[in-house]
């Protein structure tokens, strides 16, 4: 019986790398909806030859993320405010049942000792009582596998699939954290701890209820501050962003 295994041809994997990259960059608002993709600029930037780049940039697109013109190439695909609304309403509801799945199974207790350790770290984060954005690259770490360990939990590859798709509306993304009130930020994080204890007891409906309201409010927030200064948003996660990402040194991917 033979044991020989196969590989993925090297330019695959380079390119699932620089779509990964790329993808980051929309979904944390570092490339803002509308912006024109020029693929010199990207390849220089992210240290990577066209051909995997054109590759990455196809996947994207049928992803949804970014749109394809003819003749003028790809651009990050903008969303109104009607549909960021919307987008996040599904994903309240999908996150809201991961958590009341994640609840009623049995949970290990290496998971609830890291659901322990993420809380503490955002509190190590707020405690100054001030929002450092020095630090936000750290919460914004911390607040995305939160949610993923709950989508994780949840043993349901369709919840992670669809929330996955929520995601493809940029704004409404995990990533994406108004860096501006410290009360709202402590009042989020303090969501957090009530949702990990819910879990943690087997509370599968204080725990989905939880998360409906957490997911709800921020997405309540971004469309009001969408609607008085959506320049300043998108400005505000390009800037608290922590820039490219070249996976190696020298040379191209």
């Amino acid at each position: 019986m033979s044991t020989a295994t196969t590989s993925l041809p090297a330019e695959i994997t380079s390119a699932d790398l620089v779509a990964k990259t790329i993808r980051e960059k929309i979904l944390e608002g570092e490339l803002e909806p509308g912006r024109r993709l020029q693929q010199d600029h990207l390849s220089d930037m992210l240290g990577v030859s066209r051909t995997p780049l054109r590759t990455a940039l196809a996947m994207i697109a049928q992803e949804g993320l970014i749109e394809y013109e003819a003749n003028r190439g790809y651009r990050v695909r903008a969303f109104s405010i009607s549909e960021v609304r919307d987008a996040f309403a599904v994903r309240a509801q999908l996150e809201g049942f991961a958590c009341r799945c994640a609840a009623e199974r049995k949970i290990p207790d290496a998971t609830i000792a890291r659901f322990e350790a993420l809380v503490t770290e955002g509190d190590r984060l707020l405690s100054g009582g001030t929002l450092d954005p020095s630090l936000l690259p750290a919460y914004r770490r911390m607040n995305v596998e939160f949610h993923q360990l709950i989508i994780s939990l949840a043993g349901n590859s369709w919840i992670e699939s669809f929330v996955r798709q929520t995601h493809n509306v940029p704004l409404v993304s995990d990533r994406i954290i108004l860096w501006n009130n410290y009360d709202i930020i402590y009042r989020s994080h303090d969501d957090h701890h009530r949702i990990a204890k819910a879990i943690a007891q087997n509370e599968g409906i204080r725990a989905e209820n939880l998360m409906i309201e957490h997911v709800i409010f921020a997405g309540k927030l971004l469309a009001e501050r969408l609607e008085m200064d959506p320049r300043g948003v998108l400005m505000s996660q390009s800037k608290t962003s922590n820039g490219f990402l070249k996976s190696r040194k020298n040379g191209k991917l």
